[in-house]
């Protein structure tokens, strides 16, 4: 099982390296066809749903790899028990949190194909398109969560990220 969510993983960080590139690349044709009389209709809308989609869909990705902020102030000062009941409870808040964004994003997706939303943009995407990266993106989220949280439960350890101190220079 494990072989198959780092699998998963990697293919979401790859798609959000791939969409925050594409960003780049439509951006950068942009300016250099303005600077040669050109325009491209369009082209902000999508470099803005290229970076939305890059950014939900490395959201589980960089949990699972540990690059997420984590506020610790009152985790540091708990130590033992305490601290991994403490660990427990904002994993498994997380984790709620999480499945409920990813739901609602689904809704969303679906809500936009049902009734043929498009984007009010030159483009005209229909929306359920660019709102998909969204629903995936927090879906990989709330299963990165839930995988940790289950961890942890399982091996009654805190997450390595919470053992390493952190380190400011």
């Amino acid at each position: 099982m494990r072989a198959l969510l780092d699998s998963l993983f990697r293919l979401l960080g790859a798609l959000a390296a791939l969409f925050i590139f594409a960003t780049l690349a439509i951006e950068v044709a942009g300016i250099v066809l303005r600077e040669l009389g050109y325009s491209m209709a369009g082209a902000d809308a999508y470099a803005g749903y290229f970076l939305a989609a890059g950014s939900f869909l490395a959201l589980g990705y960089a949990l699972r790899q540990g690059d997420h902020i984590r506020v610790t102030l009152i985790l540091q000062r708990l130590h033992g028990r305490a601290r991994w009941w403490m660990e427990v409870l904002c994993l498994t808040i997380a984790s709620a949190l999480s499945v409920y964004f990813a739901w609602f994003s689904a809704r969303l997706v679906w809500g936009s194909y049902t009734f043929n939303d498009v984007s009010q943009n030159v483009d005209a995407t229909p929306l359920w398109i660019p709102q998909l990266s969204m629903a995936i993106g927090l879906a990989g989220l709330a299963l990165a969560f839930i995988e940790q949280l289950a961890i942890t439960v399982l091996t009654r350890r805190l997450p390595p990220a919470v053992n390493e101190a952190a380190h400011i220079e």
